[in-house]
Formats: C-alpha cells, sequence, structure tokens
C-alpha cells in the first residue's frame, strides 16, 4: 500500500485576524490537494500566530482556547473539502480548567480524533502552565495505522516502541523549535525512532518569528520524511526534506510494504532481534 503525505514548514508571521489565519492554512491545504496528498501534516503551536492579533505582548497561551471552536470548524471542513487526511499540528485546549497541548487529525468523513502531547518541556511546564497527556493511542485510516507523537515525545524511544507495537507504521511528529540545537535534538531522535522501529516518521516545525509572542519569537525548522536506513531507501535516510527555515511545503510517496519487507529480511533486522531476554518488552 502506497500513501501520499505532505508536510507543511509553515510561516509564523504577524496576522490581524482569525480570518487571516484561516486564509493561510487554507492556502497550504490546498497546495497540497493539488499534489493529490492524503495526509497532511502541520507543526506543533503554529496557532500561537493566534495570539498575534494582539497589538501588546503577549506572555502565554491561555486565549488559545477561546479559537478552538473557530480551529476544528476551519479544518473539518478542509478536510471533507479535500479528502485528505489533516494533521493540524497541535492547538492548545482547555480540559477540567487544565491547557493541554493537542495534536488533532481530522478525517476526510468529517471525525475529529486527538492525541495530548506526553512529554511537557520547561517552557511548557513553568511558563505555559500546560498538563501533559496521560494515554496514547494509535489512529485506524484507510490507509494503515498511524500515531501522533509530538517533538518531544519523540526523544523517548520507549514511547515509540509502545506505538509501534500497537501496529503503528508512520509516525507524524508536529515540532516547533527555537534554535538549532532543539531543531536538531528532534530531528536526530526521529531518524533514531526509524531504525529502531523500522516504520516512517513524517515531521515539520515552524519557521518565522511572532515578535509580540513570547518564546515564539524566534523558530528553526524543517521538515523532512524519515525512513529506515536499509537498501529499498535512500541510502541516508531521508525520503523528502525542505529548504531549512524556508516557508514552503513538501510532498513524498510512502510505500508500507517495503516496510513489512525490511522487518522481515532486511539488513538488520532491528525490531525482530530486540533481546527481550535482557530488557522489558517495552511495545506492550
Amino acid at each position: 500500500m502506497r500513501l501520499r503525505v505532505s508536510a507543511v514548514q509553515y510561516q509564523l508571521e504577524k496576522i490581524n485576524s482569525f480570518e487571516d489565519f484561516a486564509a493561510q492554512v487554507t492556502h497550504y491545504v490546498r497546495t497540497a490537494a493539488e499534489y493529490d496528498s492524503e495526509f497532511v501534516l502541520f507543526p506543533e503551536f503554529f496557532t500561537t500566530q493566534l495570539l498575534s492579533i494582539s497589538d501588546s505582548t503577549v506572555s502565554r497561551v491561555d486565549v488559545l482556547p477561546n479559537y478552538t471552536e473557530q480551529y476544528v470548524a476551519l479544518f473539518s471542513d478542509l478536510a471533507k473539502e479535500t479528502g485528505m487526511h489533516i494533521i493540524g499540528g497541535t492547538h492548545v485546549v482547555k480540559k477540567d480548567d487544565k491547557l493541554y497541548n493537542t495534536a488533532h487529525l481530522f478525517y476526510p468523513d468529517g471525525r475529529v480524533a486527538e492525541q495530548a502531547k506526553l512529554h511537557m518541556t520547561p517552557t511548557e511546564k513553568h511558563d505555559w502552565n500546560i498538563t501533559p497527556g496521560e494515554s496514547i493511542q494509535i489512529f485506524e485510516t484507510d490507509k494503515g495505522k498511524i500515531a501522533l507523537l509530538t517533538c518531544y515525545d519523540m526523544e523517548f524511544p520507549e514511547i515509540v516502541r509502545k506505538v509501534r507495537g500497537m501496529g503503528a507504521d508512520v509516525i507524524f511528529a508536529p515540532s516547533c523549535t527555537d534554535d538549532l540545537h532543539g531543531f536538531h535534538r528532534v530531528r536526530y531522535t526521529c531518524h533514531a525512532r526509524t531504525i529502531e522501529n523500522q516504520v516512517y516518521v513524517v515531521t515539520t516545525g515552524t519557521v518565522g518569528a511572532l515578535r509580540n509572542v513570547d518564546f515564539m519569537r524566534a523558530n528553526y525548522g524543517q521538515a523532512a520524511v524519515m525512513t529506515p536506513n536499509d537498501i529499498p531507501f535512500p541510502k541516508n535516510g531521508v525520503l523528502m526534506e525542505g529548504e531549512f527555515n524556508h516557508d514552503m511545503i513538501i510532498t513524498a510517496d510512502l510505500d508500507l510494504s517495503l516496510l513489512y519487507e525490511v522487518r522481515e529480511k532486511g539488513s538488520v533486522t532491528t525490531w525482530t532481534d530486540r533481546r527481550l531476554d535482557l530488557y522489558p518488552d517495552l511495545s506492550k
């Protein structure tokens, strides 16, 4: 089975209204639709652009949940219009008086699924008071099983082992990093997860700057589609990547049959060759 994926390097810049935000999102989605993509991924925290509507400096994300209804309606309508699965990056939602940094999957039939980020960075914990998610799941689509793991989550191999054990073949990893150290941490660990678990990873990040939103003043991002490092795939394990820190979209075709092939008879079979007699089976 093949599936075509696109990933958006989303340009953060000041806007004046939700309509400005909607116009920018619609541009990217319709571009992906022109490429006949079946999945399109937006970055983590890209809805912080809505905070820039204010004329004053904004230091917290507490008001973002006020936009949740409009955000969901926008992406639901676009998913139905284009027939694509849209991973709407992450958006801060409020539940039981707690804030969650939540990835959303919008199905073409109107369903909406959610996966809260599981591991909080110091900024999320101490400056934005965001609560970590409490459960992990995978999502059934007509193109197979996928997982949504956000940015810092990819730096914890245990959770990726778990979703692989639950059957995920493709992991979508929206990200947001403000310097090159953070960018490379996420990029390198995404790539490591493809090798360890013999899965595809699709990731992207924010680019640009929000000059009046604290902690979003600098962004370093690059979209990439990563594969295991084995003979059926590119020699460096990178199927496609964008131009670093540019406003753009990338597109690639994922062949799931190649994953199944290397899992059975690849140059290495990292999933099968785990020494579960020496260490716990983290996929359970």
